[in-house]
C-alpha cells in the first residue's frame, strides 16, 4: 500500500483568475484549433468539443448538428454496418472530419470496425473506448489497430495518469482519452473505489502527452460551460461531453412524461440499462458501474451548443486569450470553497 498525500483537484475546487485583457468582445475569440496528429499525420481544424460515444449522445443526429458548428461526435459503437452505410450515403465529404468510429477491444469489435472502414475509407478517426485503459491487453489492441490502420487518427482510453498516457501514445494512439469516474452517470468511484479528480488528471496527462507530441481529451466531469473552460485551461486539447448534451431532440433515449413535464432517459454505458440493451444483461462476474437518470427534455441541441461555446468565449475574454489555443497559457487557477451563490437554488 502507498498513499499519495498531495491534493488532487476537480473542476469544482477551482476558479480561473481574471487577468487584464484588450479584447473588446467575445466575438473576437477564435475557438478553432488546428492539430497535426502524431502518428496519422492528419491535420484537423475545428472546434475541439466532442459528443461522447454513448448511445444517448453519440448519435448520427447529434453528429449532424455538431458538425454544423465545426465540432466532433464520437458515434457510438452499436450502430450496424448497414446503418453506417445509410448514414454516409446521404452526406458529402465534409462529414468525415467531424465523426469518430467508436469500438471496443474485442476481436468482434476489430472485425466490425474493419468492415466499416473498409467500406468507407474516408473516415478519419477511430475511438477505442474501454472503461479500464490500464490493461496490457488494451495496449496490445491499440498497437494492433495502429498496425492495421496506419493512416487513421486513433483515440484511446480511458486513463488518468501520465505514464499510461505515454504508453498509449508510444503504442500507436494519437489522442488519449482522460477520465475515470467523473461522468454524471458513472458509478465507478462508488462501486470500485477507483478514480482521479478530473482537473488534476487533465493537467498531469496533458503535460505527459504534449511532451511526446500527442493530444488528450478531457472526458467527463463537466456540469456547466465554466467546467469546459477549466478543462481547456488545464491543458486539454479536446473536451468530451455526455450529460451536458443529453436530453435533446437529436439524442437517443426514451422520451417520458411525468406530471406534465417531459424527460429523456440518459444512462451510462456500463449501467444495467445499457447492458440489458446491448449485452443481454449484466454478466455474473461484474457489477453495474453506471446509473440511469431522467434528464429534463431540452429541445434542439443548437441552443445548448451556443451556451457552451459562449461560456468558453467568455472565459477567454476574462483572461485576455484571443484564441482558444492561448487559454491554457493565460490560465491561473485559484483554490476555492464555493463556486456560486445558490441562495435561489
Amino acid at each position: 500500500m502507498f498513499l499519495e498525500s498531495d491534493v488532487k483537484l476537480g473542476f469544482s475546487d477551482v476558479l480561473i483568475r481574471p487577468k487584464r485583457s484588450n479584447l473588446k468582445s467575445r466575438s473576437q475569440v477564435d475557438l478553432q484549433r488546428h492539430f497535426k496528429f502524431l502518428h496519422s499525420k492528419h491535420e484537423w481544424t475545428g472546434v475541439p468539443v466532442i459528443a461522447a460515444n454513448m448511445d444517448t449522445t453519440g448519435t448520427f443526429e447529434v453528429a449532424d448538428r455538431l458538425a454544423a458548428h465545426g465540432m466532433l461526435t464520437a458515434v457510438h459503437k452499436h450502430y450496424s454496418i448497414a446503418e453506417w452505410d445509410a448514414y454516409l450515403a446521404n452526406h458529402d465529404d465534409d462529414i468525415y472530419p467531424r465523426i469518430m468510429v467508436s469500438t471496443g477491444s474485442s476481436e468482434a469489435d476489430f472485425e466490425k470496425v474493419s468492415a466499416i472502414l473498409g467500406k468507407h475509407p474516408k473516415l478519419e478517426f477511430i475511438c477505442i473506448d474501454v472503461a479500464n485503459g490500464y490493461a496490457e491487453s488494451f495496449v496490445e489492441f491499440v498497437a494492433k489497430m495502429r498496425e492495421a490502420f496506419a493512416e487513421k487518427t486513433i483515440v484511446a482510453g480511458n486513463v488518468v495518469t501520465g505514464e499510461m498516457v505515454e504508453e498509449l501514445l508510444l503504442s500507436g494512439a494519437d489522442i488519449v482519452k482522460v477520465g475515470i469516474g467523473p461522468g454524471s452517470v458513472c458509478t465507478t468511484r462508488v462501486k470500485a473505489g477507483v478514480g482521479y479528480p478530473q482537473l488534476s488528471a487533465v493537467i498531469e496527462c496533458a503535460d505527459a502527452a504534449h511532451g511526446l507530441g500527442g493530444r488528450i481529451i478531457s472526458d467527463g466531469g463537466c456540469t456547466c460551460p465554466g467546467d469546459v473552460a477549466k478543462a481547456f485551461g488545464g491543458g486539454a486539447d479536446f473536451v468530451m461531453l455526455g450529460g451536458m448534451f443529453a436530453g435533446h431532440d437529436e439524442c437517443g433515449g426514451q422520451l417520458l412524461e411525468r406530471g406534465g413535464r417531459q424527460f429523456k432517459l440518459f444512462y451510462g454505458m456500463s449501467s444495467t440499462t445499457a447492458m440489458d440493451k446491448h449485452a443481454g444483461g449484466v454478466a455474473s462476474y461484474r457489477a453495474s458501474e453506471g446509473k440511469t437518470v431522467e434528464v429534463p427534455y431540452r429541445g434542439p441541441i443548437d441552443e445548448t451548443v451556443r451556451d457552451i461555446l459562449g461560456g468558453v468565449r467568455s472565459a477567454c475574454t476574462y483572461v485576455g486569450a484571443s484564441a482558444l489555443k492561448e487559454l491554457t497559457k493565460r490560465t491561473t487557477f485559484i483554490r476555492v470553497q464555493e463556486q456560486e451563490n445558490r441562495i435561489f437554488g
